[in-house]
């Protein structure tokens, strides 16, 4: 309403003799330089995160190295924690497993195929 108001007053002071033309600007924040991509919370298009785990086939425990959980097998049930379990010390050969998933275990019987647990050393024949 202010616009056709000034619009209608600047008609009267200039006379019907002249046309005045108002442009509007749209103003848009600048596109981001290309080199520098998505903004950080934005995951680029096609990306999967990938979550990394050491994955330890004598115990049969995945530790999520990123987020420092523990993903452990006991009394027929899996648990995730932020402390490895209390019945268990953490050592030995691990492998590091790279995994589109953030529950490790629902892919446990694949692991255990590829990576068969170690439960004592074979003696040489």
């Amino acid at each position: 309403m202010k616009r056709s108001l000034v619009f209608l007053s600047l008609l009267f002071l200039l006379g019907s003799s002249c046309t005045l033309r108002i442009h509007e600007a749209t103003i848009s924040p600048p596109p981001p330089p290309p080199h520098l991509g998505p903004p950080p919370w934005a995951p680029a298009p096609g990306y999967r995160y990938v979550y990394r785990y050491r994955y330890y086939p004598s115990l049969e425990i995945y530790v999520d190295i990123d987020r420092n959980l523990y993903f452990y097998f006991y009394m027929d049930k899996w648990y995730c924690s932020p402390t490895p379990p209390p019945h268990v010390k953490i050592k030995g050969e691990y492998v590091i497993l790279e995994m589109g998933t953030d529950t490790p275990y629902l892919y446990h019987k694949e692991v255990i195929k590829y990576y068969p647990p170690k439960k004592g050393k074979r003696k040489p024949q």
